[in-house]
């Protein structure tokens, strides 16, 4: 016979345990809970010949409790531990995207972490007649509070790139707000492939792809029309029409009609459009 000892003054955890265990599919097993000087004890008997099937059982009720019960709370002491200095409400939106990452790859992230608690709980079981659940959760184990803890590296990596976004995005619009408009009208005739700046005229406007001569770039790269980006910042224009030749938006006019608001035109079907679809040129080439 094999008999454990789960101690624990969780009362939540507790009837997790419990109701797991009424609903083993499992023989021979019985289990009982009683309550001793400092825990309350739930306590299993198996009296079947597959002790390791038994030990199996109990370590994956285990591994499914941590991941079902805990896991949020750990998440949260691993963001207030490392990155104390981050408010109350930025680490609220670390947590969240935590979520957002574990949800992202569910099962690859799922099989990792039960694994892991799993090839702890196992070995501990099979040498241990009882387990302090708290204590065994605290100090034992390092492989999945590890894989946790990539999870909110991850997180707030993520957190500072959106948040530097956003700065540098208001930023702009502070400098474009402050200043006079530069001109009235810009094209952008854009597609997957590439992003071309005409004048009202609809003449092409050169775009620079010096380095040196970038003056509104930040740290953060968008996407390869940065340099568009520079131009724009630098023509100011009262309007700027985008052209969708091929329907396709991606982050970076996300960041035009983050930018420039209401300036911002978006156009799928105008002589623009349809020349550049059927020919795949810009009709003038002159420079502005």
């Amino acid at each position: 016979m094999k008999s454990l000892c789960i101690k624990t003054n969780n009362s939540g955890l507790r009837n997790y345990l419990l109701t797991e265990l009424k609903n083993i599919e499992l023989k021979n097993i019985c289990f009982s809970e009683n309550e001793f000087k400092i825990y309350k004890n739930i306590i299993i008997h198996y009296t079947g010949k597959n002790e390791s099937l038994f030990l199996s059982k109990i370590s994956a009720i285990l591994s499914f409790l941590v991941i079902d019960e805990l896991e949020e709370i750990l998440l949260k002491r691993l963001i207030t531990q490392n990155y104390f200095y981050f408010d109350s409400l930025e680490r609220n939106k670390i947590l969240n995207i935590c979520f957002d990452i574990i949800a992202d790859d569910f099962t690859d992230f799922f099989d990792k972490k039960f694994k892991a608690l799993y090839d702890t709980f196992y070995p501990f079981l099979a040498n241990n007649k009882s387990l302090i659940l708290n204590g065994f959760i605290n100090f034992r184990l390092k492989n999945y509070l590890s894989i946790l803890d990539e999870i909110v590296t991850e997180a707030v990596n993520q957190y500072v790139i959106e948040k530097e976004y956003l700065e540098f995005i208001s930023l702009l619009k502070l400098y474009i707000n402050s200043q006079n408009y530069g001109c009235e009208l810009v094209h952008i005739v854009f597609s997957s492939s590439e992003s071309l700046l005409l004048d009202e005229h609809k003449n092409l406007i050169l775009v620079t792809d010096d380095i040196f001569k970038v003056k509104y770039l930040s740290d953060i790269s968008f996407s390869t029309n940065d340099y568009i980006l520079n131009s724009l910042l630098t023509l100011l224009p009262k309007k700027i029409y985008i052209h969708l030749v091929d329907g396709y938006i991606d982050e970076f006019i996300n960041t035009l009609q983050l930018v420039f608001e209401n300036r911002i035109n978006l156009c799928t079907d105008c002589p623009i459009c349809e020349l550049y679809k059927n020919t795949n040129k810009i009709p003038h080439t002159e420079s502005f």
